[in-house]
């Protein structure tokens, strides 16, 4: 597992990244060895963020928990993660069956509620013209809506942008992989 340590406004010491690489070769079991972990530590007053974010095959991963230290931050992100993968477990059984990985309960008997079927409740057409970022936000913000898909007059591809929790923007843009 390749795994990445940033420290935003703090740098973690050695006894952090010893922990996290621990903590998860729990995540690696489901994976094997070619996944990406990307770790950022946020220090802010009274509150550490960890955001881990996982990569594997185009596939990604991300949990971001906050708490008062963070070793505790970190073992709730690793507890998300799992979750995640363990609710999903059917779906992903069959995308890494060709990479010999059959066991994505990890051994672990703990009942986990899976979805069989996802349920699309109502379908909409967007229509779509050019646009540049900043009348994607601006017609996002008038309709209310928290993203807005567009197609950039940039780019010529279609892009979404969107609000993100601490009140700034975010933009995906796709890429092929």
């Amino acid at each position: 597992m390749n795994i990445t340590i940033i420290g935003r406004k703090c740098t973690p010491r050695a006894s952090f990244k010893e922990r996290a690489e621990k903590k998860l070769k729990k995540v690696e079991r489901f994976f094997g060895e070619d996944v990406t972990a990307k770790i950022t530590v946020t220090v802010e007053k009274n509150v550490q963020t960890v955001e881990i974010t996982l990569i594997k095959d185009g596939m990604i991963f991300r949990a971001e928990e906050k708490a008062e230290h963070m070793n505790e931050a970190l073992d709730l992100c690793v507890d998300v993660l799992v979750r995640q993968i363990r609710k999903n477990k059917t779906k992903l059984a069959k995308r890494f069956k060709a990479a010999g990985l059959e066991d994505l309960n990890g051994g672990d008997s703990a009942e986990v509620q899976e979805e069989l079927d996802f349920n699309i409740v109502r379908t909409k057409t967007v229509p779509l013209k050019p646009q540049t970022v900043d009348e994607a936000i601006l017609q996002m913000n008038m309709l209310g809506h928290q993203f807005y898909m567009f197609l950039n007059a940039e780019t010529d591809k279609i892009s979404v942008v969107y609000v993100r929790h601490d009140g700034g923007y975010g933009m995906l843009e796709p890429e092929l992989i």
